[in-house]
């Protein structure tokens, strides 16, 4: 098992609900309100007046195998929106009840 972490601008929230409900990824968790800024080039997502944009974190717990297959959709999701931006990264699941 894997946990899949999504950071997005909220603006994609419905791109990313929508990628994980035709993968047939039913459970999550969400997290909204994130503050933060990309590493490289993004720019600030405070929610101030300054810089008004915010982001939402996502977690699954899927099987190994859908890892590639769902950052292949995220990857497709920033190419077509890289003005707002997404990542993802993996974790094992050493353990779960």
């Amino acid at each position: 098992m894997k946990a899949v972490f999504i950071v997005f601008n909220q603006a994609l929230t419905e791109k990313v609900e929508y990628m994980l409900d035709k993968l047939n990824v039913r459970g999550f968790s969400q997290w909204e309100g994130i503050q933060g800024r990309g590493s490289v080039d993004g720019d600030p997502h405070y929610g101030n007046h300054t810089w008004p944009e915010i982001n939402i974190a996502t977690i699954a717990i899927v099987e190994d195998d859908m890892v590639d297959i769902i950052l292949e959709k995220v990857k497709k999701i920033d190419e077509i929106n890289k003005e707002v931006g997404i990542r993802a990264f993996v974790w094992n699941i050493e353990k779960m009840i």
